[in-house]
C-alpha cells in the first residue's frame, strides 16, 4: 500500500515572521500537509533579511495546530547532531510530533566563510552526514549512545526525553547525486529531491536497487519533491505537475508559496483538486 499523498509549502526564511505565520495558517486551514522552510544564514542577496531555521520553525510551529514541518534542508555542517537532535527532539514535544528531521551535506560556500564556519572537501560533507545520521537515529531510540566515528566521538550520551513520535522523528535526506542517493537509501524515512520528473525517474531507480543492496524494502522510503517553481497558475497546470511525478512514485509534494495574486488558484487547487487526488489514490 502507497504512502498517501501530501501536499505541502515552502515559504523559506526571508519574509517577516508575522507573514510567514500568515502564511502556514493559510497552508493549514485549507487542508495542505506539510510546511518548510530552508536552512541559510544568508540569502544570495546579501542585503535581504534572513532567519535562522530552526527557531523558526519552533515558533511557526506554535502558530499551527495540525501542519508536518521541518526543514529542507538542514545543514550538517552548521550544528553538532547531538544538539541538532536536542533541538528537534525539543520542538517535537512542543508540537505534539509534529516535526520532521530534513538533513543534508551543506554547500554554500560564501556562507561558510562569512560565519567561520569549516566547509569541508565534499567527500568529507557526505562522511560526516553519514555519521550524523546514525547518532541522531541513535539519540532518539537508544537509552544511552556511544559513537566512535572519523568525525564524531559519543561516549554514553544519555538522551531524555525521547520523542513523542515513536520509534523516531522521521529524518528527511535530501539528495540528488549518486552518492548521497545511495546514503538516503539507507537511512532515509524520506528522500527528496528537486529534480524535474524525467531526471528524478532515473535517481528513483538509483535509489530503489541502493535501497535493496543495503537490506531495505523501497516502499519504506517516501519519495518528495520539492519543485523549483509552484503550479498555482491553473488547475490544468497543477494535475500536471503532480501526475508527472506520481507516475513516478511520488507521493509527497512541496511548492513553492506563490505571490498573493495566486492565492485564489492555490485555494481552488486545494479545497477542490487535492480531496479528489487524495481519494482517487485510495480508490487505486
Amino acid at each position: 500500500m502507497p504512502f498517501p499523498l501530501r501536499f505541502g509549502v515552502g515559504t523559506g526564511n526571508r519574509k517577516p515572521f508575522d507573514q510567514l505565520a500568515r502564511e502556514w495558517q493559510l497552508a493549514e486551514n485549507l487542508g495542505f500537509d506539510t510546511a518548510w522552510v530552508v536552512d541559510h544564514f544568508m540569502a544570495s542577496d546579501e542585503s535581504i533579511p534572513y532567519q535562522e531555521a530552526w527557531s523558526l520553525i519552533a515558533c511557526l510551529g506554535m502558530v499551527t495546530n495540525r501542519l508536518r514541518f521541518g526543514i529542507m534542508v538542514s545543514s550538517n555542517t552548521f550544528r553538532n547532531p547531538g544538539l541538532l537532535a536536542k533541538q528537534a527532539v525539543t520542538i517535537d514535544h512542543a508540537s505534539n510530533g509534529r516535526v520532521e528531521i530534513g538533513i543534508g551535506a551543506g554547500w554554500m560556500e560564501r556562507e561558510h566563510e562569512a560565519y567561520s564556519v569549516p566547509l569541508p572537501p565534499v567527500g568529507q560533507r557526505v562522511e560526516m552526514l553519514e555519521e550524523s545520521v546514525q547518532i541522531i537515529r541513535g539519540l532518539m531510540t537508544q537509552e544511552r549512545t556511544t559513537f566512535h566515528g572519523k568525525y564524531y566521538q559519543f561516549e554514553d550520551a544519555p538522551f531524555v526525553p525521547k520523542p513523542v513520535q515513536q520509534p523516531a522523528i522521521p529524518i528527511v535526506i535530501g539528495a540528488f547525486k549518486p552518492r548521497m542517493v545511495r546514503l538516503a537509501a539507507r537511512y532515509a524515512d524520506t528522500w527528496n529531491t528537486r529534480s524535474q520528473p524525467d531526471q528524478a525517474k532515473p535517481l528513483v531507480e538509483r535509489l530503489h536497487k541502493a535501497a535493496r543492496a543495503a537490506g531495505r524494502d523501497p516502499n519504506e522510503i517516501r519519495l518528495s519533491v520539492f519543485t523549483t517553481q509552484h503550479p498555482f497558475t491553473s488547475e490544468e497546470r497543477f494535475r500536471e505537475v503532480v501526475a508527472g511525478y506520481r507516475e513516478i512514485g511520488f507521493t509527497d509534494f512541496v511548492f513553492p508559496m506563490p505571490p498573493e495574486e495566486d492565492w485564489e488558484m492555490m485555494r481552488h487547487c486545494a479545497l477542490e483538486v487535492m480531496p479528489e487526488l487524495r481519494h482517487s489514490q485510495g480508490m487505486a
